[in-house]
């Protein structure tokens, strides 16, 4: 359950519901599987495996998880079927067929594969945080995390949100913590960054296993790239890549918070080992956020 990727969004107004509310309004839209002829499916499912609740309530956070189900199609059987079915209907009217007759077979072929097609699942956690105003999304994927916020607002009728913005842009920042080790002393730089050029169709530059302070590095940044990509290491609790749109990837929690998670009783039970990484890693992550807010100057959108 320990969060990996995060997409960062804001509450732009109080979220009112308490938790008996939101809980009938994840019910309102529970996982059920795709039916023959859906491509994709999404629904809400319990955060925890073995339990039926599909909130879990934790000191004022609220943990939620999406499932989604997706009918695989591999696009080299599509395309045989697609190309034996154009064969026939040239054969038959002696022309090759029109782009809408093709677009019409596609959709012929599909429609009678897909109740035969591979079922991928998978599921994301969120958490969201009225008193901080903090909705935090696991995944590594922006069109995912934008799937999950697009039902959690179907659920709840609205859901006033944003991305953060920050008083000064993370790229810039993060250009110049790079140039001149200027990053506040919680940070500490590690050996990971992607640089690019501001021009059109410019260079960039992917760093792994290299430090930063190399002259190498340095010189892209004189010759005027910037950082669109750095990996920071935070108190020696957590490692991550910080982008320049304020997400975090491969966040990894350092021994630190893995001694302090060890030190927690909770007698090899799914539930209460599930509550206490979650209580450890949010409260983890939310002083994180707030450091790396004051580190850019702080935002301008949030409710907290």
């Amino acid at each position: 359950m320990w969060f990996k990727n995060l997409h960062l969004f804001r509450l732009t107004e109080p979220f009112t519901q308490s938790a008996v509310e939101l809980r009938e309004s994840l019910e309102k839209q529970r996982f059920q599987p795709c039916s023959p002829q859906e491509p994709e499916r999404w629904g809400w499912t319990n955060p925890v495996g073995g339990h039926d609740d599909l909130l879990l309530e934790q000191n004022g956070r609220l943990m939620i998880a999406a499932h989604k189900e997706e009918k695989i199609l591999p696009a080299s059987v599509v395309n045989e079927h697609l190309a034996e079915r154009l064969e026939a209907l040239q054969e038959k009217q002696q022309r090759r067929p029109r782009k809408a007759e093709r677009e019409a077979l596609k959709e012929e072929v599909l429609f009678e594969l897909r109740p035969r097609a591979f079922s991928r699942r998978s599921t994301f956690h969120a958490y969201l945080n009225p008193r901080s105003g903090w909705l935090i999304i696991n995944s590594a994927s922006q069109k995912n995390a934008e799937a999950l916020t697009e039902l959690l607002r179907k659920s709840l009728g609205s859901l006033p949100i944003a991305s953060p913005v920050l008083t000064n842009p993370p790229g810039t920042v993060m250009t110049h913590w790079l140039s001149d080790d200027s990053q506040p002393p919680e940070f500490t730089l590690e050996e990971e960054c992607e640089l690019h050029s501001p021009q059109e169709n410019g260079g960039i530059v992917r760093c792994r296993q290299q430090p930063l302070s190399d002259p190498e590095i340095q010189g892209h940044l004189q010759a005027g790239k910037t950082v669109v990509k750095l990996s920071l290491n935070w108190r020696d609790r957590f490692s991550f890549v910080l982008d320049d749109e304020f997400s975090i990837k491969r966040l990894r929690f350092l021994e630190l918070l893995q001694d302090k998670r060890d030190e927690i009783e909770t007698d090899d039970d799914p539930l209460l080992n599930f509550e206490a990484d979650f209580k450890l890693m949010s409260g983890e992550l939310e002083k994180l956020l707030k450091e790396l807010l004051e580190a850019f100057g702080d935002e301008a959108n949030s409710l907290a």
